[in-house]
């Protein structure tokens, strides 16, 4: 009883508002159907090389990197409505506009234009996540987001398995009207809200005259925790690209078992993020939390390098997910907390590019030392660098911020 009523009891306090943004980022997120298989419709469908595939694929991530930099300088010029608004919108199209291409080139340069457009949303959303949810609540409101982020990444795969086996074109105009409905019902809620809190922020610029705040590439304390960040998001990301391989090649799982244990993970972290980051709201600092995430991240890799069997697996996920959850979410509040009043959309997008090179190196560096090294080099050097990394943000992140427990 004490289990469920700590569960039920870390989703009050809430906002509407914040709970609208997990809404839209499901819809959003269970129509990003396309990008699990994109590599799959290229090599069997347009037959392209699986090195072309590779190489147009990563147009993607640099695609990934400018929408996340452009997505920040612009919020803080027009406003994060305006930004969400525009992405979710215009990304319409371009899904449709997507199948029309057939070439390495054409499909490269579509891929480049909609991920630019798409990740412009990320840093606009993180700035609304702070600005309608209370102080104490916010990374509880970044939490939420991305519990709506994993419930639609379980849904959109599963849907897109069957879309794509129907047609490709099903899949691209789904993944069109998925946006399309996440982008009116975010228009449809927050048009009269955003324009309350331009007026409120109106007044207060009138009555007070607004600091200008400098830009994060100028701020050496949070660039050198965006790099931590990064070497993290490089640990963490294998979790798409080298440890499936690891699970085929190496533990001799089925296709169907590496989805289960991959549906599993979604499953954890759906169930247990609430609560668990309301544990070290209440009792860790924020930097005894980013150390502890990143340490248990480390030990979940570090443990693969000893064993394979079925249960080992089990354990690593299991760690793996309880490490995701002490160290994502609370990524993003300390970007908050670091950034100022008018420059929140610069931070997120800054924070957001070190996610984004991280996507890019992770699938040719993990695999590049499994393949010359061993996974067993991979995994136990992982975990070395995951407790590195640990420590690193247990002394940058009071460096930045102080010791504080939350977003106070």
């Amino acid at each position: 009883m004490k289990l469920i009523y700590l569960y039920t009891n870390s989703f009050k306090g809430l906002s509407k508002e914040s709970w609208m943004l997990a809404l839209v980022m499901l819809i959003n997120r269970a129509g990003s159907m396309v990008l699990p298989f994109l590599g799959v419709y290229m090599t069997s469908h347009l037959h392209f090389s699986i090195e072309n595939t590779g190489i147009v694929l990563s147009f993607f991530g640099i695609g990934s990197v400018i929408g996340s930099w452009l997505g920040g300088f612009i919020t803080d010029k027009i406003g994060e409505y305006k930004v969400q608004s525009f992405s979710l919108l215009l990304s319409v199209p371009l899904f449709c506009l997507i199948p029309v291409f057939k070439t390495e080139v054409g499909v490269a340069a579509i891929i480049l234009v909609q991920s630019i457009v798409s990740d412009a949303f990320r840093p606009a959303n993180s700035v609304a996540i702070t600005k309608y949810a209370k102080p104490e609540n916010i990374t509880r409101a970044f939490s939420l987001n991305r519990m709506a982020v994993n419930l639609g990444f379980s849904i959109g795969p599963a849907l897109g398995g069957i879309l794509s086996a129907i047609s490709y074109e099903f899949l691209f105009f789904a993944n069109a009207l998925t946006a399309l409905s996440a982008g009116i019902l975010y228009i449809v809620f927050f048009k009269k809200r955003n324009k309350l809190a331009r007026l409120k922020a109106q007044k207060v610029k009138e009555v007070i005259e607004i600091k200008k705040d400098s830009s994060p590439y100028r701020d050496g304390k949070f660039l050198l925790y965006c790099f931590f960040c990064m070497l993290f998001s490089i640990c963490f990301f294998q979790l798409f690209s080298t440890l499936t391989i690891f699970y085929k090649d190496t533990a001799h799982l089925s296709q169907q078992n590496i989805g289960y244990l991959l549906g599993y993970s979604g499953f954890v972290v759906v169930l247990l993020e609430m609560g668990l980051v309301q544990v070290a709201e209440k009792y860790f600092s924020l930097a005894v939390t980013m150390f502890l995430g990143t340490f248990i991240c480390g030990i979940s890799y570090a443990m693969l390098g000893f064993d394979h069997s079925m249960l080992t697996l089990i354990v690593s996920m299991s760690l793996l997910c309880v490490g995701e959850i002490w160290a994502l979410p609370f990524m993003s509040t300390i970007t908050a907390l670091r950034s100022g009043k008018n420059n929140k959309g610069a931070y997120m997008g800054l924070n957001g590019i070190s996610f984004s090179i991280a996507f890019i190196v992770t699938p040719y560096l993990g695999t590049l030392i499994a393949e010359k090294l061993g996974f067993t080099t991979l995994w136990i050097g992982t975990g070395i660098l995951a407790t590195a990394i640990a420590m690193a943000f247990y002394f940058i992140v009071p460096w930045m911020i102080g010791n504080r427990k939350h977003a106070e």
